[in-house]
């Protein structure tokens, strides 16, 4: 006696059913008002940042879709800061060039 094979769900139906729980759970609007940034996003895995938390959505490949709710990893605060200080730097040289050619 064989045992019967377990009904593997396809990458599209996958994606479905992450987005039908992360609407469930967040919220219509919680790309837009919400606040939550899609980090990371293939067919079984999305992985959503809001503030100092990351949400991390998988779907198995029979289709349960499980939640995991974790702290900022120190790797994505240093790079927020490296981000900012770049950002900064481009605004301070800026200001430089225009001051050095006469605009300001």
């Amino acid at each position: 006696m064989t045992t019967p094979e377990p009904d593997i769900i396809s990458p599209q139906a996958a994606r479905a059913a992450i987005q039908r729980a992360i609407v469930a759970r967040l919220g219509a609007d919680w790309d837009g008002d919400g606040g939550w940034e899609v980090v990371h996003q293939s067919d079984y895995f999305v992985r959503l940042s809001k503030g100092s938390v990351n949400l991390d959505v998988a779907c198995d490949l029979l289709g349960e879709v499980s939640f995991s709710e974790s702290a900022l990893n120190p790797l994505q605060a240093s790079g927020r800061l490296v981000a900012w200080m770049v950002l900064g730097a481009s605004l301070l040289i800026a200001l430089a060039i225009a001051w050095a050619s006469g605009v300001l």
